[in-house]
């Protein structure tokens, strides 16, 4: 197996090893690869990741996020309840976790209403996702559709 050529690597306080945790309970095909007391390597459907125990020294913020393609709203539901389970909702399918990390959480038919070339129905989907925490399929295409 070839080595990733870029990892991410999340700065935390000291719960690393309980993220990737939690992370890897949420995300089918995933695992710890490897721990130490200040580090975890994990992978989360394919995509490893790097965690390190170094202090509250960095936050994390809105700056940087990890999105989530979907196929389904029930996909979309899954992500959504688990990952704000004592974390916090945004806006326009954007959260942040319990470790104050911001995840978007999208439908991959939001791309698809979005990239009509018809900019009037575009635009409806997009008035429709501003008003939305949580992306609502459905109520997109309702807005796609002029419903």
């Amino acid at each position: 197996m070839a080595t990733q050529k870029i990892t991410p690597f999340l700065w935390f306080n000291n719960e690393a090893q309980e993220a990737a945790k939690f992370y890897c309970s949420i995300f089918k095909n995933s695992k710890i690869i490897h721990e130490s007391p200040m580090t975890v390597s994990f992978e989360l459907d394919g995509q490893r990741i790097m965690g390190g125990n170094f202090g509250p020294t960095f936050k994390f913020n809105e700056a940087v996020s990890f999105f989530v393609s979907c196929d389904s709203q029930e996909e979309v539901d899954f992500f959504w309840n688990a990952l704000t389970a004592e974390g916090k909702e945004s806006r326009c399918g954007w959260l942040v976790d319990k470790f104050g990390l911001s995840w978007q959480i999208v439908p991959t038919a939001l791309g698809k209403l979005m990239g009509d070339p018809n900019p009037e129905k575009a635009q409806r989907v997009a008035q429709a996702m501003f008003k939305m925490n949580k992306l609502v399929i459905n109520e997109l295409q309702d807005a796609y559709d002029a419903k």
